[in-house]
């Protein structure tokens, strides 16, 4: 038994340096950078142990999708609880989700396609952050008696503004913008905050 526990370690391992060296390489050369073989030399095995653990590329890629909702979400939950009100609750989310994009900006790019082509399967951890988001959404707006519905529409209000924004930056950096962008996500979450209040 002890053999096969140490060698799903090690497969487990194996899986994990995978995963560890793609993201390096897109660290270093961007999405457009990474392919098999490039993570092979990385972690000196051949292109065909590779393809044991991901049939191919976009398998990584949804690996990683996967990974970075996982991360967003806990950084979600974070900043959510550091607050009462839930509309203090609710900027602070939009702004560790701002954060979370500049801070891991590869991984936003995968997670939302970016400046290329976000991986086709929907990952279910991708329903967390929306969760977390609707919760609060919902809390605020409890006096009106808000249907899902609308509460998915108040989210994509908010969505569709930050993550314009979040592309915005990293399609065109800009000195300009980055002095102002603080503000203007200020304003964007505090006005919507207050359309659905």
């Amino acid at each position: 038994m002890a053999s096969k526990d140490r060698i799903l370690r090690q497969k487990e391992e194996t899986r994990s340096n995978i995963l560890e060296a793609a993201y390096a390489i897109v660290k270093e050369d961007g999405w457009q950078g990474l392919s098999m073989r490039k993570i092979a030399d990385k972690i000196e095995y051949t292109a065909p142990i590779i393809y044991e653990y991901f049939s191919n590329k976009e398998a990584i890629l949804n690996e990683l999708t996967g990974k970075g909702f996982i991360k967003l979400a806990k950084e979600l939950q974070e900043a959510r609880d550091k607050f009462e009100k839930p509309e203090e609750q609710l900027e602070a989310m939009w702004m560790a989700y701002w954060d979370f994009a500049f801070t891991d900006t590869e991984m936003y790019q995968v997670m939302f396609g970016v400046q290329m082509n976000c991986c086709s399967d929907r990952c279910s951890a991708a329903e967390a952050p929306y969760k977390l988001f609707t919760a609060v959404i919902g809390e605020i707006m409890k006096n009106s008696n808000p249907t899902d519905e609308v509460i998915k529409q108040k989210y994509f209000t908010f969505f569709s503004v930050i993550h314009g924004l979040i592309a915005i930056n990293i399609i065109n950096k800009s000195e300009i913008m980055e002095t102002i962008n603080n503000q203007i996500l200020k304003d964007a979450i505090g006005g919507i905050i207050k359309s659905i209040q």
